[in-house]
């Protein structure tokens, strides 16, 4: 990944750049943005245009194993989980094929991408203190190639507590030519006293016209690429899941379920097949049981827009036979604020491990009463 390759986020490639050719790299720095961005490619671009520039090795050498993800003082740390490959103590090092593969394949990939390549949806990945204590051993030894050594941490809001202590002192005095660099979606959740040790550098949502390019670069046409781009929200990530045909059917779950629970109050029956949905959803794994929650959320807000005749700012294109303008009858001031809460609030269960039969169950009766309330006239 090159700087060159990169789509958007013009002016912090620029800050980036000037910092090599002026000569005051920062040692420690935190990306943050919301997720699917290309965080993680600019990271790494600019670890290439630091390293290969005064490589003992050679540029083309250089180049090479940074195409190749191998590059002997360049680390990755990122959240792991224990699977069927590594039952105990799981690092970074022990997924390191499957990362590299991650990053050739899904580079603008999200957490819940790399959740889905390692089958571990149904578990909360996390960095914990043996990454620290890693990272930290090999950042103090000599360069490989004789000069700069760097790590990139992926997530950093996954670090816990020890791990993050742990990793204060080697940001505050770190070895000469060494650089960290952070990334997370969520800046409040790393540690505060981290995040003040690093220079900040923050990341937008992209614009259409770099989504639409990157888009037609993947081989969408013109069109397609135009398309996405308008429903990708500025993120580069769902622009590229929206182009796969095996997609995750969230519209059909979400169509069957809101149908369901309309009828559920004057039918009795609908209510079974209203809890049978909600067991059928608590079977996916967690991460996508998040997923479609935001979507969800997208999809309401989306509605209320076209209520109140605001077609112009919506972005969602039905892939089915779902007709948003006869749905959005049914969303309005009197319930928009109460179904969005209740769905915020399930996303916060799932995020902490609660019963999922038990979350969408609730919802799903929640739903049922909100759907049916009334306009509020004004």
């Amino acid at each position: 990944m090159r700087f060159d390759q990169i789509y958007g986020h013009d002016s912090q490639i620029k800050v980036l750049r000037e910092s090599i050719s002026l000569g005051r790299v920062p040692h420690a720095q935190l990306f943050t943005g919301p997720e699917g961005v290309g965080m993680l490619a600019v990271a790494i671009a600019f670890m290439r245009a630091v390293f290969c520039q005064e490589s003992n090795a050679g540029k083309s050498s250089c180049d090479l194993k940074f195409d190749r993800m191998t590059h002997p003082d360049l680390h990755f740390v990122f959240p792991v989980a224990s699977n069927a490959k590594v039952k105990t103590k799981p690092t970074s090092d022990q997924f390191l094929e499957d990362w590299r593969l991650f990053v050739e394949n899904n580079r603008f990939g999200t957490l819940f991408d790399w959740y889905q390549q390692l089958e571990m949806e149904n578990k909360q990945g996390q960095i914990g203190v043996l990454e620290s204590e890693e990272i930290t051993k090999k950042l103090y030894l000599t360069a490989y190639e004789g000069g700069w050594k760097g790590v990139i941490v992926w997530q950093a809001d996954k670090l816990n507590l020890a791990a993050a202590n742990k990793l204060l002192k080697l940001v505050e005095e770190p070895p000469e030519k060494t650089l960290l660099i952070f990334i997370s979606n969520h800046e409040d959740q790393v540690l505060e006293t981290l995040r003040s040790r690093c220079q900040g550098v923050h990341f937008s949502l992209l614009p259409e016209n770099a989504i639409s390019r990157a888009l037609i670069s993947y081989g969408a046409t013109r069109d397609l690429a135009d398309s996405l781009s308008i429903q990708a929200n500025g993120q580069l990530s769902r622009a590229l899941r929206l182009m796969k045909v095996e997609e995750v059917p969230f519209e059909d779950w979400f169509v069957s379920w809101v149908r369901t629970a309309f009828k559920a109050k004057r039918n009795k029956g609908s209510v079974v097949e209203l809890l049978n949905w909600s067991q059928q959803i608590a079977g996916v794994g967690r991460e996508t049981q998040k997923q479609f929650l935001l979507f969800s959320i997208e999809l309401f807000r989306q509605a209320l827009l076209v209520q109140y005749d605001l077609t112009e700012l919506t972005s969602y294109k039905p892939r089915g036979d779902f007709d948003i303008s006869r749905f959005s009858n049914y969303v309005h001031n009197g319930n928009i604020h109460l179904i969005i809460s209740e769905l915020e609030s399930a996303y916060l269960h799932v995020e902490r491990n609660g019963s999922a039969k038990m979350i969408f169950s609730d919802l799903s009766l929640k739903l049922t009463r909100h759907i049916h309330n009334p306009l509020v006239l004004s």
